[in-house]
């Protein structure tokens, strides 16, 4: 394998709605708005090869679009605007992102997986275009890579090169594609020292 993906999404959310596990009665659905993808190359000096974002129409159960709440848009930068000019369909969006991926492993801080394409869909009525075994933890590179797991369980994707102090443009966190990128250099940053290696993301 030449190259990972490694990815996010940011999904619907309200105020307070992680504490209610988005159960209380006006909390949507954790479907997907946007997914970010940094494609990584496994040769040489791991480069990033590319980047792209994916603004997703999000859907109720009735198929009607979620309106954002105004918690979300803050968090997120995603505005109404943003959505009606830029967002596609769920099953293109999915389809855009097994085409970036070009086969490769696509990666995320945790188990994205489960909102972008098992939640998702679910809620949208579509089978899953993507199977789990396409996905992989990144947590377990860093677990592998020594990172302390005390630490890995309070750190998230978007403070992590943080955490490893590494150089980088400034990132926006809830962004999906920033939040991507902040794991991407710390993934980066254990290839290029040798605590990971290609075969890692097999």
């Amino acid at each position: 394998m030449k190259q990972a993906i490694v990815f996010d999404c940011e999904f619907l959310t309200a105020e307070g709605s992680p504490s209610r596990f988005w159960c209380g009665p006006k909390d949507p659905d954790p479907v997907i708005a946007q997914i970010g993808l940094v494609k990584l190359g496994l040769e040489q000096d791991f480069p990033i090869l590319g980047t792209e974002r994916i603004y997703v129409l999000p859907v109720d159960r009735q198929g009607a679009r979620w309106p954002l709440d105004p918690f979300f848009t803050r968090l997120t930068g995603i505005t109404e605007e943003v959505l009606d000019r830029q967002a596609v369909p769920l099953g293109s969006a999915l389809k855009a992102v097994e085409d970036y991926a070009d086969g490769a492993r696509l990666w995320s801080w945790g188990k994205d997986e489960f909102n972008m394409v098992a939640i998702s869909c679910y809620v949208a009525g579509l089978v899953p275009p993507l199977p789990v075994t396409r996905f992989g933890n990144a947590c377990d590179l860093f677990l592998k890579a020594g990172m302390p797991y005390d630490d890995l369980k309070v750190t998230r994707s978007n403070t992590l090169a943080s955490y490893y102090q590494i150089d980088h443009p400034p990132l926006q966190g809830h962004d999906a594609v920033d939040d991507a990128l902040s794991v991407t250099y710390a993934v980066q940053h254990h290839l290029r020292g040798g605590a990971l290696d290609a075969s890692d993301f097999g």
